[in-house]
């Protein structure tokens, strides 16, 4: 591996960290997205069975369970003496914020994803080009020699290939996954608002 590494010149110490970031970065996403995180089971269970009645126990099992859900439905709940419609701005407002912050990070993933392959193929021309240089003062080397000059200097876009595989994987799927809560918790606010204002007409 060390050899591997050392073979593929300077550019192969620039993807090493480029790795190692956005491994970090996948991990790091994938704790953060997870459903209990964003969607606990419990506040779930809470906003759909809750009713006017319950606004108080909705309340402390959102603060108990601080989340993306919670801090919507809270928002929601300090806003019910404002107009429905004005209540509905005020949460989507606050879910733009939400969404963003369940994004973070993976700018960085698509990064990675777009320079890893690029620095990978610069790697190679620039040892394609120092094996050429030495072969041309040595005169001509046999064929032996020049492919394996050739296999090391495309050691590089090997490696930004590994590098740029599985942060796109992670990308897209934890791209899919925001979309996914962004959906499950509109329908879930939306279904808060219809029968907390619902009720206030009724009385």
């Amino acid at each position: 591996m060390w050899e591997f590494l050392t073979a593929g010149g300077p550019f192969m110490w620039l993807l090493v960290p480029t790795s190692i970031v956005g491994l970090t970065f996948i991990i790091e996403r994938g704790l953060a997205l997870r459903w209990q995180k964003v969607i606990p089971l419990r506040v779930q269970e809470a906003v759909e069975n809750g009713t006017s009645e319950r606004l108080e126990e909705l309340k402390q099992i959102c603060e108990e369970q601080p989340s993306t859900l919670s801090r919507l439905i809270l928002t929601a709940q300090e806003h019910l003496h404002q107009p429905r419609e004005e209540n509905i701005d005020v949460i989507q407002t606050r879910a733009r914020r939400e969404v963003v912050k369940l994004e973070r990070g993976l700018v960085i993933l698509e990064i990675v994803v777009g320079i890893a392959p690029l620095l990978g193929l610069v790697g190679t021309i620039h040892g394609l080009i120092r094996l050429f240089g030495r072969l041309g003062q040595a005169g001509l080397g046999d064929n032996a020699q020049l492919a394996e000059g050739i296999a090391i200097a495309l050691n590089t876009t090997l490696m930004g290939l590994l590098i740029a595989i599985p942060s796109l994987i992670a990308w897209s799927y934890y791209n899919k996954k925001v979309d996914t809560f962004a959906v499950e918790m509109e329908t879930l606010c939306d279904e808060f608002l219809r029968r907390q204002y619902r009720g206030r007409k009724r009385s």
